[in-house]
């Protein structure tokens, strides 16, 4: 028989992976956007990202719609206890979209206001969602599929510092990409401050895994009852750490932001692993949370028919905007 849990429980994931891996890097973009050299190269980091940044974002619809189908009962759990964090996220993402378009027409007496929002929500918006990864690994108070903590429960220190090392790692995902698609004095500043980010990235990582086995004793046993297995993610992500490294003290290109994209990869796989099988966590696996068998196989044929479409639109859309932005040129 199918398990159209395990194949949803798939589909979802990668789902959320292709969200942060793409639209981690224009977020990045964002939250360095204040600390750019000057106002050319705001406009080429700008213009960068303009002609993929919203495509980016299908993968978190993609992904919010497919576990409200396959699995609704998390909601009935995530919502509320996430309401206030889930509404910062999406006004982040709103002031970022809003950015985007006005900036472009904005005169100079206006630019800066647009500017201003486009840094904002892109550090608030991953501020929120490295809260919300937090939230998740610190687990609920749930009884019967209900939330029954308090409304503020998602926000402690633990999220607050998983919220900062998130942005860290959008604005490294940043630099990379203003490597790989800029020139010039954008692109030397951009090397310059990649190796003080991914610093930052492993010295928040490193706190983090002393961290959450006190935060959370079923990832305290997972992490130890499986060093055989488990412990290859975290070396995976160092290595690719030292490929990031090595990559930009050789003035490389593309590497950097692949090693990146990597080192993203693995740390959100020892994420997945180290909470599995629970969805919602520390009571609730998948197979508790999953729709009917019939709703999931219904949704499957629609979402299997557009994944294909979605990629071949994303692939498309890179390869014809590939290659460096420059002053004066992009797409609007």
């Amino acid at each position: 028989m199918i398990d159209f849990v395990m194949i949803w429980a798939v589909i979802i994931a990668f789902g959320v992976m292709m969200y942060v891996l793409m639209d981690g890097f224009d977020l990045g973009i964002g939250i360095l956007y204040p600390f750019a050299p000057n106002e050319d190269s705001r406009d080429v980091m700008m213009n960068s990202v303009a002609p993929v940044w919203d495509g980016n974002e299908t993968w978190l619809v993609l992904g919010g719609a497919g576990l409200l189908g396959a699995f609704p009962l998390v909601y009935s759990v995530l919502l509320p206890a996430l309401y206030l964090g889930v509404f910062v996220l999406l006004a982040g993402l709103i002031f970022r979209g809003v950015a985007f378009e006005f900036r472009f027409k904005a005169g100079p007496e206006t630019k800066g206001y647009w500017s201003a929002s486009f840094a904002i929500g892109s550090t608030v918006a991953a501020l929120a969602q490295g809260i919300v990864v937090g939230a998740y690994i610190q687990g609920f108070e749930t009884e019967n599929f209900v939330f029954t903590g308090g409304a503020f429960d998602w926000l402690t220190p633990f999220t607050l510092f998983t919220g900062l090392g998130l942005v860290l790692g959008y604005a490294l995902l940043g630099s990379t990409w203003t490597i790989m698609k800029t020139e010039g004095e954008t692109q030397e500043w951009a090397y310059r401050i990649t190796p003080m980010l991914l610093a930052g990235v492993l010295g928040v990582f490193l706190v983090i895994s002393f961290w959450t086995p006190m935060v959370d004793s079923f990832v305290r046993d997972r992490w130890f009852g499986n060093i055989a297995f488990i412990w290859l993610l975290p070396a995976g992500a160092l290595g690719c750490a030292a490929l990031i490294y090595r990559a930009v003290k050789r003035r490389d290109e593309g590497i950097p932001f692949v090693a990146t994209l990597g080192l993203f990869l693995f740390t959100y796989l020892g994420l997945l692993a180290s909470k599995w099988p629970y969805v919602v966590p520390p009571e609730y696996t998948l197979y508790d949370a999953a729709s009917a068998r019939e709703s999931q196989m219904f949704l499957l044929i629609g979402v299997l028919f557009v994944i294909p479409f979605v990629l071949a639109y994303t692939a498309w859309t890179y390869w014809v905007f590939r290659g460096k932005v420059r002053v004066g040129e992009g797409y609007h």
